[in-house]
């Protein structure tokens, strides 16, 4: 059987807890340390999500994630790499970590270096849910409805968002590009 997933209300404190996890962080990766964002729905406020905070970190180019494994366990991180063989594979350089508190899942980590095409597709998604509020409240339902179905399964609640995930992406791209600038950031 596997984790349970839920979906919840906007949670203030999900802003103090990646700020907690994001000073760690910072210990962790040091001078590899390039920028840390607080990623994912419990971004976005107002937003309906799972309770698991999602941080990205932009690392040196060049730089072995490995060598942060021994640090990021004895934060209580699963280090679980790129996640290839995975049944949803990851991605190519785009390395996972997480973290369990009190048997559930809390936090997770991505980490790329810098350049990952991840990144920018993480942002822009971030910043368009951010100042497009109806988008972000349709997609907090959909993900609603599909805990109902695979409260479970996070199989098959990952394919089961991914086609809206990627039509969000694409459409945030676009919206991006009318302010004439690579990417857009709204202050986290």
């Amino acid at each position: 059987m596997g984790r349970f997933i839920e979906i919840v209300d906007y949670l203030a404190d999900w802003s103090q807890r990646y700020q907690r996890e994001a000073s760690l962080l910072q210990d962790v990766f040091g001078e590899a340390l390039v920028r840390i964002h607080h990623i994912g729905s419990t971004s976005i406020p107002g937003m309906r999500a799972k309770p698991i905070v999602d941080i990205l970190i932009e690392i040196e180019p060049g730089i072995d994630v490995d060598r942060f494994n021994p640090r990021m366990r004895q934060l209580g991180y699963d280090c679980r790499g790129e996640c290839l063989e995975a049944v949803v594979p990851g991605t190519p350089g785009r390395f996972y970590f997480s973290k369990n508190v009190d048997g559930r899942r809390y936090c997770q980590v991505h980490v790329c270096h810098v350049g990952h095409f991840h990144i920018s597709e993480f942002l822009v998604l971030h910043d368009y849910l951010k100042s497009h509020s109806d988008e972000a409240a349709k997609y907090g339902y959909l993900k609603s409805r599909l805990t109902k179905r695979f409260s479970r399964d996070n199989v098959g609640y990952m394919r089961g968002k991914d086609e809206l995930v990627k039509r969000l992406i694409l459409r945030a791209t676009e919206w991006n590009k009318t302010f004439g600038k690579e990417r857009l950031r709204c202050p986290s």
